[in-house]
């Protein structure tokens, strides 16, 4: 008698998600099939609000209530699964199904040592309290952190965010569940640290027998871990198939303007090399913190140079740690330099304080990382903008005028100047950073980490806003990020920086083409979709 066949890991069939009334469509997700075999790795791909995370929530039995799933049916190794918030859901995650979000630090309780939240899971399944300790720490190995003791002891907050991200990994696959749920895992993440999280989940899945529903924007993910694609958009399926065939042949144009956008190929400006906005000599930073025998020092940034020219795009790039934020404090002078000097337009600006402080701000301005955070929530769009230019004296009817036609300029409608922030998508919110920051007509703008935590797709339109404004408004920028994606695209120099020194510098199409240091190497190795060929 021929044995009957392995029944699929995860069955989802006619899945229909609803939103609550007002929101932009009827439909969360619709009609949703998926199908995933024993040790597969199926990507859900698509921009925020596609739906994604709706469907892993779903298949989690942890749907919000004002998200009504009004038919399909899901199945987990061939037994369908209870109904939407469940209590019998409670046997079925960390067992069956588990779950690793985008965001590692949140995830985990910041009052309580890593070890007793991990042996927490295995005491709520009923694990015998002389078998938890072993299996935590076997589990701390697995994940490859480089002292599982260590880690054990330590509480969230004094591990890095790939650390973080490594022990909700082995949260999650602490009672070997048949199916890993991964949402965005490395999206926070800088390059190489995204490259060993993918390496890992790709291990532990061998290690495990586990399979993966891998959640993503970014097809440069997609092309190093995934056997099977799904393409997400407005809630529907417009793609599916084997990763190659996807990644070599797209049908839809939506998969080919996501591939696009993951593309690793550069579109730098050739800024011109006049007279320099804004140089940097033997520049030092040390932070210092505690007293006496706990005083610690952080070399942050060391011995710095750089030559910014109008008009010019410098990328400094590196891992989280490397001195990039810390020299854009130090470029925007929110701190006081150890020893070297800043000069603007050739005016030595390294101690200045009190009005020639504040006209040097007026001139230097930022985008930050967080559309979300930067923008009070309880000022209208147009006072927002219109905030700096009152600041340094413009009247405010004319300061509100300025408001109104940059923020036509950035791409937003007359409309948006009397909404709130929280009324706007994250991509909306940063156009509205950047027409703020514009609207004081800076002659540089220092923009750090100011895409990533955008989609892919998101992150173009922004890139080439940036770019299209800085030739009508002849800026020169400073764009730090941890993205070679980003940095390829938006840059004529690049600037690598490692442990708070810059260990290369030229041209972003010299660098990126023929790398002079092992670090560089690195960092381009590890960017995603190298694996796959797709950033070749």
């Amino acid at each position: 008698m021929a044995a009957s066949p392995t029944p699929p890991v995860l069955e989802v069939r006619d899945l229909r998600i609803a939103l609550p009334p007002g929101a932009d469509r009827d439909h969360a997700a619709d009609g949703i099939d998926l199908t995933m075999a024993p040790g597969q790795t199926l990507c859900l791909v698509g921009e925020s609000g596609s739906g994604k995370s709706v469907i892993a929530q779903a298949i989690m039995g942890m749907l919000p209530p004002v998200l009504r799933m009004e038919r399909g049916r899901i199945t987990l190794q061939g037994t369908e699964t209870p109904p939407q918030r469940s209590d019998r859901f409670n046997r079925l995650r960390g067992t069956q199904v588990a779950m690793v979000f985008q965001d590692a630090v949140s995830s985990l309780n910041p009052i309580q040592r890593v070890g007793r939240q991990l042996e927490e899971i295995l005491q709520v399944h009923g694990v015998p309290q002389s078998q938890r300790r072993k299996r935590v720490m076997d589990m701390l190995a697995a994940v490859q952190l480089p002292d599982p003791d260590r880690a054990y002891r330590s509480y969230p907050h004094e591990m890095s965010g790939g650390q973080a991200q490594r022990i909700v990994i082995a949260g999650a696959l602490l009672l070997n569940p048949a199916l890993l749920i991964a949402d965005e895992p490395t999206t926070a993440l800088d390059v190489t640290t995204q490259a060993e999280i993918l390496d890992l989940i790709d291990g532990l899945k061998k290690k495990f027998d586990t399979s993966v529903l891998f959640i993503t924007h970014d097809f440069g993910v997609v092309a190093d871990i995934a056997d099977h694609v799904v393409v997400l958009k407005d809630g529907l399926i417009v793609e599916h198939g084997a990763a190659e065939s996807v990644l070599r042949a797209p049908q839809h144009a939506y998969t080919k303007r996501l591939l696009d956008a993951a593309s690793l190929e550069g579109r730098a400006q050739g800024g011109d090399a006049g007279a320099p906005v804004l140089t940097v000599r033997d520049l030092n930073l040390t932070y210092r913190r505690g007293f006496f025998f706990n005083r610690t020092e952080v070399a942050a940034v060391r011995d710095v140079n750089l030559t910014l020219h109008k008009g010019q795009t410098l990328a400094v790039v590196g891992e989280s740690g490397s001195g990039k934020s810390s020299l854009a404090k130090c470029l925007l002078r929110l701190e006081d330099v150890e020893s070297g000097t800043i000069a603007f337009k050739g005016q030595d600006i390294t101690h200045e304080r009190g009005r020639a402080l504040r006209d040097f701000r007026a001139r230097v301005q930022v985008v930050l990382q967080d559309p979300f955070g930067a923008l009070d929530p309880r000022f209208r769009t147009l006072d927002a903008v219109a905030e700096g230019p009152i600041i340094h004296g413009v009247p405010r009817k004319q300061a509100h005028e300025r408001a109104r036609q940059m923020l036509e300029r950035v791409g937003l409608g007359p409309q948006a100047a009397a909404r709130y922030p929280q009324e706007f998508s994250g991509g909306q919110r940063q156009r509205i950073c950047i027409a703020r920051a514009l609207v004081l007509e800076p002659e540089v703008l220092i923009a750090d980490e100011a895409v990533s935590a955008l989609d892919v797709s998101i992150q173009v339109q922004i890139l080439d806003l940036f770019t299209e404004l800085q030739k009508s408004l002849g800026f020169s920028m400073v764009f730090i990020t941890h993205d070679l994606h980003v940095a390829a695209a938006i840059s004529d120099r690049v600037l690598v920086m490692q442990n708070g020194r810059v260990v290369e510098e030229g041209p972003t199409a010299e660098v990126f083409e023929h790398p002079q240091k092992d670090y560089t190497r690195d960092l381009l190795n590890s960017a995603p979709g190298r694996k796959g060929g797709l950033a070749a």
